[in-house]
């Protein structure tokens, strides 16, 4: 069996603060040890500079250069493999591949992508730093089609890139959903794409002849904005706050669809957990979120909140409709984004790497 080091820059797996990126790099550890193998976290050295602020991105090199080091002398001598999630100009891996080259060891990423755009600008030495370490890398997994078209393109010499769907960590599905209760959200409240989301589903609402009903799950720090947002629709929406995961599941499975933009998600969880309990989803046509929903007719970007409103008065309007497409859905997710298929992607790619190891 193998020992993995595990080390995501942008968000450690162990951060108080939820998110999707926390929810995935947790996933992947599990799938890591899903065969025997010990997955421990390198560090929870943050490296991530969300406004391209060059005095920080040089202090965060400095702590980078001091980890480093100390990592190559106190990583553990039976260390076999580092593994990098999401690697990318805001958050460039600078431990990863000085750590392996010192210690001969196989580097690997998960989620990476690959940003030209960003060599000029307040990113600049970010975006080279991000570069360099996929260009380090034996193998990059990537979880949507839209990624893989820029490591394709400045792919280095003959690295593997392995498509790894993004998977929830389940092996088998929950119970279905009953399908005859309000419509569900699910989003945290943040300025920026969340919000948005948010702004093109009230719009919707409004446009809706049918009668409704919606709950929404979520919190954060443009709540009062989100609350403005739906105040002109009185008790029909319905506010939960955050749920963990236990309670989440249990609104997925009282809910009657999942209405969600997506607006710039890089592909969204909680598409996946939805359609797992057997609820058919509204969501926006885009690039990232069409690889985790299952093959059937969206809204798309340019048709606005009306085309979103169309989606979902369809599906309220036809029982049969939302059955059909629930199923469809929780079948999808059954055959390509559970754990056991990701542990199965995963380790057919890098036992291979691991000759030495018994």
């Amino acid at each position: 069996m193998a020992r993995v080091a595990f080390y995501a820059p942008m968000k450690s797996p162990d951060s108080p603060k939820p998110s999707g990126d926390r929810e995935m790099a947790r996933n992947l550890m599990q799938a890591l040890t899903a065969e025997g193998d010990t997955v421990a976290l390198a560090t929870d050295l943050r490296i991530y500079d969300k406004s391209g602020d060059e005095d920080l991105q040089q202090a965060l090199r400095r702590a980078a250069e001091d980890e480093a080091k100390r990592l190559v002398s106190d990583l553990p001598s039976d260390t076999d493999l580092w593994v990098t999630y999401h690697n990318y100009y805001k958050a460039p891996d600078l431990l990863g591949p000085r750590v392996c080259k010192a210690r001969g060891i196989p580097y690997v990423q998960l989620e990476s992508t690959r940003a030209s755009s960003r060599l000029n600008g307040p990113w600049a030495e970010f975006a080279k730093a991000a570069h360099q370490a996929c260009d380090a890398a034996d193998v990059i997994f990537y979880h949507t089609a839209n990624d893989l078209i820029t490591l394709q393109r400045d792919r280095f010499g003959d690295q593997a890139l392995v498509e790894l769907p993004p998977f929830l960590p389940i092996s088998d599905l929950p119970p279905t959903a009953t399908g005859g209760a309000p419509m569900l959200t699910v989003g945290m409240m943040r300025h920026g794409d969340k919000l948005a989301s948010y702004q093109i589903l009230s719009e919707a609402l409004a446009h809706l002849t049918v009668d409704w009903h919606l709950n929404i799950a979520g919190d954060g720090p443009a709540r009062r904005q989100v609350e403005a947002l739906m105040a002109p629709f009185g008790q029909r929406v319905r506010f939960l706050g955050q749920l963990d995961r236990e309670e989440l599941q249990r609104v997925y499975q009282q809910s009657s669809l999942l209405a969600w933009p997506g607006v710039n998600e890089a592909y969204g969880m909680i598409y996946l957990e939805a359609q797992a309990a057997g609820l058919p989803v509204v969501a926006q046509d885009r690039p990232g979120v069409r690889d985790v929903l299952s093959p059937a007719a969206y809204p798309s970007v340019e048709s606005g909140a009306r085309g979103f409103a169309a989606g979902m008065q369809a599906l309220l309007s036809d029982s049969t409709l939302r059955h059909t497409l629930g199923a469809a859905a929780r079948n999808y997710v059954a055959e390509r984004h559970l754990m056991p298929q990701a542990t199965e992607r995963l380790w057919a790619t890098l036992r291979p790497l691991l000759k030495d190891v018994s």
